[in-house]
C-alpha cells in the first residue's frame, strides 16, 4: 500500500468530522436533537465531532514527525511553535471579528479559550512529547492525565451544574475574568483544566498512529484500530457509570467512547478505501479532508458575516417559506452552509491549493 492510500482514509475521516463541525454548527432557529450538544451528562452525534479532529489530529502527529525521525531540531521546534502560536491567534481573531462587527473592537470581552485555542494548546503539547519522550510511555501518560483529570473531577465538584462550585469554572473565572468566558454553560467547554483530558486524547490518537505506521499490511492496521476502538468504547462506557460522559467538561469517559468510536471508524474506512478499493464516493469529504482548518475557519468568519449583515435569515427566510417544519428547515439551512464552503473548498481543490495552519 502507498503512502497516498494510506493517508486517504485519513483524509477522508477528516473531512467527514469537518463538514460534521460545519454542519452543527450552523443549524438555524431550532435544530434537531441529534444536531445539538448534550444539555449536559450525555452523549449525542454532535458531541462527536470535535472529539474526532482531535483523535485525527493526533494520528497525523505522528505520521508528521516521523518524517523528521523524531529529531528536536530547530527546524522542527520552530515549525511546532509557529503553529501553535498562529492557530491560537486565529482563535482569538474569529471571536474578535465577531465582536468588532457588532460594534465592539476592544478586548475587553474576548474570549480566551475556543476550539482553535484547545487544538493550539494539544497539538503544541504531544508534539513536544513526540521528540522528548519515549514513544513507549504514550498509553501510560495518556492514562495517568486521565488519572489526574479524574481527581480533578470527583473532588474539585467537576460535574457540578454551579459554576460557584464547579473547579473547572472557577480557574477559568479567577485566571481570566468572567468576561472573557464562554456564557451559555456552567463551564467553558474548552476551558484551562479540560486540557488536561484533551492532550490525552490526541496522545491516544497519537497512539492509534503509531499503529497505523508500524503494522505491515493494511489488514493489521484495520485489526489493530478495531480492537483499540472496541477496548476503549467498552471501558468508557464502563467508566460512565462513575464518570458520566460529559463534553462540556470533557470527561474521561467521554475521551475513551469518543476515541473508541474514531478508531472504530477509521478502521471501517481503511477497510473500504484501502481494502475494497471503494473509493468513488470519497470525493465530496476529501475536499473538505484536505483543507480541513483552512474550511473550519473560513466556516466560522462565513457565518458571522452572513449573520451580522442578515444574509443568513434572509436565506432561512427563503428556507422556511419552502419547508414550514422549523426542525427540517434548520437542517436544510446548515446542509446549504456545507455546501457553500464545500464550494470554496472544490476550488481550492481543483487548484490542488493546500492551505497547511
Amino acid at each position: 500500500m502507498s503512502s497516498s492510500q494510506r493517508l486517504l482514509s485519513l483524509d477522508i475521516l477528516r473531512g467527514i468530522t469537518v463538514a460534521g463541525m460545519i454542519l452543527v454548527n450552523n443549524g438555524w432557529g431550532e435544530s434537531y436533537e441529534m444536531l445539538q450538544h448534550a444539555r449536559w451528562n450525555g452523549l449525542t452525534p454532535c458531541d462527536l465531532v470535535f472529539p474526532f479532529f482531535l483523535f485525527i489530529m493526533g494520528i497525523s502527529c505522528y505520521l508528521s514527525l516521523v518524517k523528521s525521525e523524531f529529531k528536536p531540531t530547530p527546524k522542527v521546534l520552530r515549525r511546532i511553535i509557529k503553529r501553535t502560536v498562529l492557530l491560537f491567534a486565529i482563535g482569538l481573531f474569529i471571536h474578535w471579528f465577531d465582536n468588532a462587527l457588532s460594534g465592539d473592537y476592544g478586548l475587553a470581552h474576548l474570549r480566551i479559550w475556543a476550539v482553535l485555542q484547545r487544538i493550539a494548546l494539544c497539538y503544541c503539547a504531544v508534539s513536544l512529547f513526540a521528540l522528548f519522550c519515549n514513544h513507549r510511555y504514550t498509553l501510560p501518560v495518556a492514562a495517568l492525565l486521565l488519572v489526574i483529570y479524574s481527581a480533578i473531577l470527583i473532588f474539585g465538584n467537576g460535574y457540578a451544574e454551579d459554576a460557584d462550585i464547579n473547579v473547572l469554572a472557577q480557574t477559568d473565572l479567577r485566571l481570566f475574568g468572567y468576561e472573557h468566558l464562554y456564557h451559555k454553560s456552567p463551564v467553558d467547554p474548552e476551558g484551562l483544566l479540560g486540557t488536561i483530558s484533551s492532550i490525552a486524547h490526541v496522545m491516544i490518537g497519537f497512539y492509534c498512529g503509531q499503529l497505523i505506521r508500524k503494522k505491515e499490511s493494511v489488514e493489521q492496521k484495520v485489526i489493530a484500530l478495531f480492537v483499540v476502538g472496541t477496548v476503549l468504547v467498552v471501558a468508557g462506557w464502563l467508566l460512565s457509570y462513575g464518570l458520566p460522559l460529559n463534553k462540556h467538561v470533557w470527561s474521561p469517559s467521554y475521551v475513551m467512547v469518543t476515541c473508541g468510536l474514531a478508531s472504530l471508524l477509521q478502521a471501517l474506512l481503511m477497510y473500504v478505501i484501502d481494502i475494497q478499493q471503494k473509493k468513488g464516493w470519497t470525493t465530496f469529504f476529501h475536499v473538505f479532508g484536505v483543507n480541513a482548518l483552512a474550511l473550519y475557519v473560513s466556516s466560522e468568519l462565513l457565518a458571522i458575516l452572513l449573520g451580522n449583515y442578515g444574509i443568513s435569515e434572509t436565506v432561512y427566510g427563503w428556507i422556511h417559506a419552502v419547508v414550514p417544519p422549523l426542525k427540517p428547515a434548520s437542517l436544510v439551512y446548515a446542509v446549504y452552509f456545507v455546501l457553500l464552503n464545500f464550494a470554496i473548498g472544490y476550488v481550492l481543490y481543483r487548484k490542488e491549493i493546500y492551505i497547511k495552519l
